[in-house]
Formats: structure tokens, C-alpha cells, sequence
């Protein structure tokens, strides 16, 4: 969760579509019972959605449909790419349109500037002190923003960091929750299983927050972004390490386009549309991945997420037993995709 570029997670460091961690909305589909920590028990789906404070589309998208929101994390809290200690680089901009009722939530990157600095969490994680003193200052920014729960997203990091990736995680959700934080939960890549296993940051947090996204990446040859074979693989695999319940399954509502020159850049599903259309290509749901694709010969190439491969990706979710889904993220969305949850899919 970045800036707008990508995010590379299959090769060492598949790093995801860098989106500056904006803001998460939760759409719930109606909880059963939910534990001390705010975790949902026996619960129907809830769809949890990302925006981003630097986009006026994501505050647009979430104003439209506020109505289907139970729940937001809209805060910003980064790590100082030198030092570690926390700075909140970008303002609220959704507080003011969320309706009551909503569960507000805070994000805690090393992203600052365009990319993830392993380095932070490496000098906090080797300070106890100054360690004690970034969770406390987390805690009590998530506290005075009026939040209830956090993400941790945390990259760059390999399997020599684990340690010390785990260290920062406890850190953070022991301070968080000792101030009523919850619930907290931990992003990680969706096939790094060496320096990112599931059941390394669980139940120090209460989820893992699978990022099933970037198959194919900026830098990559083109490709579908989250193919629903890939999908599958990818979360059976983490529901495996810590079973469904502790699973939130993060999917697409971006694209991408490869011009043939230079890596590729973040697309919405409407730009998708409109550079298919002023090229005078089709955009058609390539069979093997339920992707759209288009391309324009000697140009350019593209691939984006649309209603109708969520769909298919949450009958997927739905049949591991993972019940929150996470989308990345709005102002990017195919609209079909809102009446697609009122249709109440898989609940």
C-alpha cells in the first residue's frame, strides 16, 4: 500500500501497487458475534475497501456510497524513513462524510515518499526504547484521530527481517490495545511465505491481510493482475497457515497499462475503458484469468479488474471460508461493482 505505482510481491520483494496507504472502508454484511478484540465470529461477508486521502475519486466513491459502509480507516500514520518514529503525512479527508456508526481505522506504512523503507522497522525493532516509544505515539495518535482499529503494512522486508518485523508488529498491537484499539491487522504479500508467513504475525494481530494483487507488476511483462487460479493458490495457501477466520482476502479494483517503452502505470477502470475506445481496440474478458484486456499494437497493453472478475474471485474467497474482503481501492472501481454487493453475493 504506497503511492500510485506498483507494488512487487513474487520475487523477493513483490512490492504491492504502491498506493500511499490511504484509507480502508469496511462494508459489512451484517456480524454474527464478534470476540473481546472486535474479531467477527460465525460472521457473514464484510468487504473492507481502500481510498486514498491524495485522490478526490476515493472520497468521491466513498461519499456515493457511504451508506454501504459500516466501517473506514481513513488515517495515515508512517514511519520516518530514518528514524522510525511515526509522523502523519496526509490529512483526513473522510471523517467528515462518514456516517455514524462507522468503524474509523488508521494505517501505520514505512512507506514515505514513493517507497517502503525496510530500514525503519530494522532501527526500531534493534531500540527497545525507541520502539516503546513509536508504539506508544501510534497508540495515542490512533486514540486523539478518534480510531478503532489499525493496519500495519509493512514491506520491503525479507526473511533476515522476520524477526524484527515480528518485534514491531507486538510493539504496536500491545500499545494499541491497551488503549481499546482494535481489531489490528497485518498486510502481507500473498506469495512471500519466506519473509512474510501468516502464522508469524497471528494472534499478535488479530488478522492477516492477504494482498492478492500485483501477480503481474509495473515492472513485469503484461499480464492479468489477479488471475482467479493465482487467487485460489495464493489464499488456500494462507488459510492453511492460519486457518479462515484470521484471513482478510484483498483484491483488485485497478489495472494496469505497459506501454512498450517503459514500466507500466496504475489505471481506473474508467481509463481502461476510455484508452481502449480512443484507440479504437476492444476491451474483452481475456477466458483464462476472467480479466479484461486490451491492447494496442506497437503502443500499448493493458489489464484491469472489473464486477465480473470480482465476482468470480469472491465465490472463490467465499468457498476457503474466508469471510472479510478487502479492495484496493475506491475511486478505481467498475460502478457495476456496487450492485454487485447489493446483491448481497456469497452472504
Amino acid at each position: 500500500m504506497l503511492s500510485e505505482s506498483p507494488r512487487h510481491r513474487q520475487r523477493l520483494l513483490l512490492r504491492r501497487y504502491p498506493a500511499l496507504i490511504g484509507t480502508v472502508a469496511v462494508v459489512a454484511c451484517g456480524a454474527a458475534v464478534t470476540n473481546g478484540a472486535g474479531v467477527s465470529v460465525g460472521a457473514r461477508r464484510q468487504v473492507w475497501a481502500f481510498t486514498a486521502p491524495w485522490d478526490a475519486r476515493s472520497d468521491a466513491s466513498a461519499r456515493a456510497h457511504a451508506s454501504q459502509l459500516d466501517a473506514i480507516v481513513y488515517g495515515w500514520i508512517q514511519l520516518d524513513s530514518l528514524t522510525g518514529l511515526p509522523f502523519s503525512g496526509f490529512r483526513d479527508t473522510v471523517s467528515r462524510i462518514a456516517p455514524s456508526g462507522m468503524r474509523p481505522m488508521a494505517i501505520v506504512t514505512n512507506a514515505v515518499a514513493g517507497r517502503f523503507h525496510a530500514e525503519a522497522v530494522r532501527r526500531l525493532a534493534a531500540d527497545r526504547a525507541t520502539l516503546g516509544r513509536a508504539a506508544a505515539d501510534i497508540a495515542r495518535r490512533a486514540v486523539s484521530g478518534g480510531y478503532r482499529g489499525l493496519v500495519l503494512d509493512l514491506e520491503a522486508l525479507g526473511r533476515a527481517d522476520l524477526p524484527a518485523n515480528r518485534a514491531v508488529v507486538e510493539a504496536i498491537a500491545d500499545s494499541a490495545r491497551a488503549v481499546g484499539i482494535a481489531p489490528i491487522a497485518v498486510a502481507i504479500p500473498a506469495v512471500d511465505t519466506a519473509g512474510y508467513p501468516a502464522s508469524a504475525f497471528v494472534p499478535a494481530a488479530d488478522y492477516v491481510l492477504v494482498m492478492l494483487y500485483d501477480q503481474h507488476w509495473t515492472t513485469s511483462p503484461p499480464g492479468p493482475i489477479a488471475a482467479p487460479d493465482w487467487v485460489r493458490r495464493a489464499l488456500a495457501m494462507r488459510v492453511a497457515e492460519v486457518g479462515p477466520s484470521r484471513v482478510v482476502a484483498a483484491l483488485p479494483l485497478y489495472g494496469y497499462r505497459w506501454p512498450t517503452d517503459r514500466p507500466a502505470s496504475g489505471i481506473t477502470f474508467d481509463e481502461a475503458r476510455r484508452d481502449a475506445a480512443a484507440a479504437g481496440v476492444d476491451l474483452r474478458r481475456d477466458p483464462a484469468s476472467q480479466t479484461l484486456h486490451a491492447a494496442r499494437q506497437g503502443a500499448w497493453e493493458l489489464w484491469v479488474s472489473d464486477a465480473g472478475l470480482l465476482s468470480v474471485l469472491l465465490r472463490d474467497v467465499d468457498a476457503l471460508g474466508v469471510r472479510i474482503v478487502a479492495l484496493w481501492r475506491l475511486g478505481q472501481e467498475d460502478p457495476a461493482f456496487w450492485s454487485l454487493l447489493e446483491g448481497k453475493s456469497g452472504n
